[in-house]
């Protein structure tokens, strides 16, 4: 009996320790695979950073015939689309995330559930052409200047009468001519959609793992659903939402294909949403095939700044969870 007691043992020790070893090698594997990455970029990109040193985050120009180039476009392309697209997501998941979650009926919500993840499964590329065959000239000819007439109502009837009996001076109304409908307002309204489907699937998830037993005691106690959402359910899971909604910028910041058909491609810092623009990604696809030298170079160090961008985001993310979850 002893003997095979120490059988058991010995075999236990053996592979707790086999085990340490396979997980230790496993989370090594994954940092010198991100270090690679940022190593292999860094070294093709040499030839950019050596030439255009701090210059080239803070540059407009982009002239491959004259080989000067600026990622200030392509940066802040990159920024105006993911900001914008979390800005329309984040409010719709979470409305549709509560609706099904507390409000829909149990056969509504699985249905619903269901096709909010096949949004999430269809390819960017998917997106990209209904983007440009669809939502490019219903923008175009439709919501653009739709939205124009309510900014110049608003101007019109409420700014510039404020602005008067204040004393300063009338503002401009907005031109309702657009000449394209591909542009940083459309390709952020197709970020958002492919990235509303992760972030609600995850909201979801995390507001059914509030107990029921505290939301049936509000209700009990007169507490409208408004107010179970907003003081219980979203409370209860606010870290998962921070979190989903962190995931969802990861995601936006990277996205290519479907960015890359509706932005307009323009390398420029457009003064406008209406206007052409670019993001990182977007640019990298477009001219990797034939780049070559100091082009070459320019794209891999952009994909650096991405790389860096998108590893800084997930850093930040964690550590505002960890602020979330301690301060709650």
């Amino acid at each position: 009996m002893n003997k095979f007691l120490i059988k058991n043992c010995i075999k236990s020790d053996f592979f707790d320790k086999t085990f340490k070893i396979i997980s230790l090698l496993s989370a090594t594997l994954i940092i010198l695979l991100l270090g690679s990455f940022l190593l292999q970029l860094l070294v093709l990109g040499a030839d950019s950073i050596k030439t255009f040193g701090f210059g080239f985050l803070i540059s407009k120009d982009w002239d491959p015939v004259k080989n000067i180039y600026g990622a200030l476009p392509a940066i802040c392309g990159t920024f105006i689309t993911t900001i914008l697209s979390l800005a329309i997501a984040i409010p719709l998941s979470f409305c549709i995330a509560i609706y099904l979650v507390e409000i829909a009926p149990k056969t509504v919500s699985s249905v619903l559930s269901v096709t909010i993840n096949m949004l999430a499964a269809i390819p960017s590329i998917i997106y990209g052409i209904w983007g440009i065959f669809v939502v490019a000239p219903l923008m175009q000819q439709k919501i653009i200047p739709f939205i124009n007439q309510a900014i110049n109502f608003l101007i019109a009837n409420v700014i510039n009468k404020i602005s008067t009996l204040c004393g300063g001076s009338e503002l401009q109304f907005i031109d309702t001519q657009v000449n394209s409908g591909c542009n940083l307002l459309t390709a952020s309204l197709i970020l958002s959609i492919m990235i509303l489907p992760f972030i609600c699937a995850i909201m979801q998830d995390i507001f059914r793992l509030v107990s029921p037993l505290v939301k049936e005691a509000a209700y009990g106690s007169g507490a409208t659903t408004f107010e179970v959402s907003r003081k219980i359910t979203l409370r209860s899971g606010l870290n998962g939402v921070v979190g989903a909604c962190f995931l969802g910028l990861g995601r936006a910041v990277g996205e290519t294909m479907a960015v890359l058909y509706v932005v307009g491609n323009v390398q420029q810092v457009s003064a406008s949403l209406y206007e052409g623009g670019t993001t990182i990604s977007a640019t990298l696809a477009n001219n990797f095939a034939e780049a070559s030298g100091l082009f070459k170079s320019s794209l891999f160090e952009l994909g650096f700044i991405l790389l860096v961008m998108t590893f800084i985001i997930q850093l930040i993310s964690k550590l505002f969870v960890k602020y979330v979850i301690k301060t709650m």
